[in-house]
């Protein structure tokens, strides 16, 4: 079920993140923190927060050679609600439905890590695969998620992990951890 509660922060942030900060500002009065390259978010009724960024590069491949498509949002996050006991659930929306019954590839640093597909939304298996994954980003220096859309494309995101720890660590905090 919680899988589901990220799905409408996604929508929260979406516009925020992926705009200039100014414009994000104005757009969005749930933003808390800016870190570095990752923002923090809260909402009340129901408590939840979260870290989330857009990606620093995006490559669209079909057939091997680099295309252009049109993606909706792009978004990871580490999202937060204590009233449903979620701490620290990974979420990844690619911007395009996942081909059906397909994976996510999480390489951070080196380490790599299997997302599951809905949709258009992506997540590790576990709570504790979510813990692991957390664990690399906080060690890490960029997340590149490579997946592949219901059209047969292949899509690599490149995400900074600059700021991160200190996100998550934020968020993680206004929601009582």
């Amino acid at each position: 079920m919680h899988r589901i509660l990220a799905r409408a922060a996604a929508g929260l942030v979406a516009a925020a993140v992926a705009a200039p900060a100014v414009f994000a500002q104005d757009q969005s009065t749930n933003r808390v923190a800016a870190k570095t390259d990752w923002s923090v978010f809260v909402e009340d009724d129901p408590t939840e927060c979260w870290g989330v960024s857009a990606p620093k590069k995006t490559v669209n491949t079909r057939d091997g050679r680099v295309v252009a498509v049109k993606r909706s949002d792009i978004l990871l996050f580490v999202f937060y609600r204590p009233g449903a006991e979620v701490k620290g659930q990974v979420t990844f929306t690619g911007g395009y439905p996942f081909a059906p019954n397909s994976t996510v590839n999480l390489n951070i640093s080196g380490k790599q890590f299997e997302l599951f597909t809905d949709g258009e939304w992506a997540w590790p298996a576990s709570a504790s695969e979510d813990t692991k994954i957390i664990t690399a980003m906080k060690r890490g220096a960029e997340a590149v998620l490579t997946g592949r859309s219901s059209r047969g494309t292949k899509t690599e995101d490149t995400f900074s992990l600059l700021g991160f720890t200190a996100a998550i660590e934020d968020a993680e905090k206004r929601c009582g951890g």
